[in-house]
């Protein structure tokens, strides 16, 4: 960290395609951090976003017609630039800008070849959301530019941050026109890394044989690489998420991060006291509701409740191990313990089963399970769905005298997905244990949420957060609130017996041990709030501000 006087930016700009758009974690990084920023830099932290609802409610967006007034009328009459302010609907409700990118489609090979020109960015392979993310990456650095010369902050110590390979474009024009404002570029975790693992290549035993450059050829990924490249060895400041991370950006693109910006959050979701107990209840309830709807067969309260959630990413986030734990669990259960374990991962759906939601309207007690009593929800082609394929080829049937019943919720959980109709968190507190296997994780928002709950989970040595927290509670098992796995390229099998200890572990605790299980995972989880992680952005600001002034008083790029 610095030595003597850090420098603090006035001004800072902070660009993502997830800016009130809730599509990954990186929303939820930035929705928490927003309140920790707004409470050092006031309105001075402002957050750039795309304009994807220009005609529909956008619950995230609070609009200002009189915020920022005078800019917006100044740069859309003089720059053509289409821009809303308002403020963005979350703990400490920053401003946010949101921009029409639309019309710099018309110009977007003249903005490739100028990125080409100037940067070596190569764009000619370009497919798929490519276009898109670099017309709104452009735009942001646009605007960046016009609100900085329409406020006149030329002595302002300034930052624009930008978020992931899809806003490099906005760091390079901004890096191209304002050289004396510091830029900042975090990767999340790189687009070969991502490419490679989910393309079930080993990641990690040939690590040090991959190529950058080589694997984006081959995987036809070369124009999201050479931006995702470019940004990195180009910006003030180059941060990534993890230690497990920035190995992979040293390796694949040719780039150490400056520094590490672990992810934090604020636990303001977590209900306190009474509450907690009311919510959990009524968790439980639900859980155990549906269950007996979809199977036929009542579970005692007592069952362990076991869950992953997240992304669709069947590999990169260990559902497949998930599975085959809870698999050998049901096979080595002498004493017939109840187990109830739930896939929270959105698929391709047709809506909530007709079936279900009658049994469960009707609240009658079946003694005979549900056609496939194992999904919730209706799949538009289950014969092609990796988790009921091998739920099928374990046969997995969840017949009434199974002890161990496995089901998959294929449906955002947002309160209104029709079964369960409660948002994740009021679900997620209802577990017991959680477990999160990841193959390729770069941090893991779930497990740090799950024991911010204060319930235990089981992750590995491959995930960002599984690395922090076996450093930061010195604790492998789940003593420590949470049980970090070993996980290599070749011990799948191993990963899911050890899973499967876990589970059997905790079932034959009394509840005084469980519970003390519980407040250490609750106690790490106050380690890993924006309280303490934000003093590595405040570093990362420094840097890139200390780069920036080197270039001070040069005139920009005509």
């Amino acid at each position: 960290m610095t030595k003597g006087k850090r420098l603090s930016p006035d001004y800072i700009f902070e660009a993502s395609w997830e800016v009130c758009n809730k599509v990954g974690g990186i929303y939820t990084v930035l929705s928490t951090r927003a309140h920790t920023l707004r409470n050092t830099f006031k309105d001075k932290i402002i957050f750039i976003g795309p304009d994807l609802k220009q005609e529909n409610v956008n619950s995230d967006f609070i609009e200002s017609t009189s915020l920022l007034k005078a800019w917006k009328e100044h740069a859309l009459k003089n720059e053509n630039l289409k821009i809303r302010a308002g403020r963005w609907n979350v703990p400490g409700k920053p401003i946010v800008i949101l921009i029409d990118f639309k019309p710099y489609f018309e110009i977007k090979n003249t903005i490739y070849s100028r990125m080409w020109e100037k940067f070596g960015v190569e764009s000619l392979q370009a497919y798929g959301d490519y276009d898109e993310a670099c017309m709104f990456a452009y735009a942001s650095g646009l605007a960046i530019e016009s609100f900085y010369k329409f406020y006149k902050l030329e002595n302002e110590k300034v930052i624009a941050h930008f978020n992931e390979w899809m806003l490099g474009m906005g760091a390079l024009y901004v890096k191209d026109k304002l050289p004396q404002v510091g830029t900042v570029f975090t990767t999340h975790a790189t687009s070969i890394g991502r490419s490679i693992a989910g393309n079930n290549k080993p990641l990690y035993g040939c690590f040090e044989g991959y190529h950058g450059d080589q694997m984006a050829l081959e995987l036809n990924m070369e124009a999201k690489h050479s931006i995702e490249k470019q940004t990195a060895l180009q910006v003030d400041c180059f941060t990534t998420v993890s230690k497990i991370t920035a190995k992979e950006c040293e390796q694949l693109l040719d780039k150490k991060p400056d520094i590490v910006t672990p992810n934090g959050f604020e636990d303001n979701f977590v209900p306190k006291g009474r509450n907690y107990n009311i919510k959990r209840e009524k968790a439980r309830k639900i859980l155990l509701e549906v269950s007996r709807q979809l199977t036929g067969n009542s579970s005692g309260n007592n069952a362990l409740m076991v869950a992953i959630g997240g992304r669709y990413e069947y590999k990169n986030k260990g559902i497949d191990v998930f599975i085959e734990a809870v698999n050998r669990f049901r096979w080595s259960n002498p004493d017939k313990k109840q187990v109830l374990a739930f896939i929270l991962v959105p698929g391709w759906n047709k809506g909530p089963r007709p079936d279900l939601q009658s049994r469960l309207a009707a609240k009658n007690n079946p003694d005979t399970p549900l056609e496939t009593p194992y999904f919730t929800h209706e799949l538009a082609e289950p014969q092609n769905d990796k988790i009921c394929q091998y739920l099928r080829y374990l046969d997995f049937t969840n017949q009434q005298k199974e002890p161990v019943k496995l089901i998959f919720v294929p449906s955002y959980l947002t309160g209104d997905d029709g079964i369960f109709n409660l948002p994740y968190y009021d679900l997620l507190i209802g577990m017991d244990m959680t477990i999160f296997p990841s193959y390729y994780e770069p941090w893991g928002y779930t497990p740090l949420e799950s024991i911010a709950f204060g319930i235990p989970t089981v992750t590995t040595n491959l995930a960002g957060f599984g690395l922090w927290a076996k450093d930061e509670s010195q604790v492998e098992d789940l003593s420590g609130g949470v049980e970090v796995i070993e996980r290599t390229e070749d011990n799948y099998f191993e990963v899911a017996d050890r899973i499967k200890d876990a589970m059997a572990l905790y079932l034959h605790l009394d509840k005084i041990q469980q519970d003390k299980i519980g407040k250490a995972a609750k106690n790490l989880s106050g380690k890993a709030s924006w309280t303490h992680f934000i003093k590595y952005y405040f570093e990362a600001y420094h840097i890139a501000l200390k780069n920036a002034s080197k270039r001070k008083g040069k005139s920009t790029t005509k």
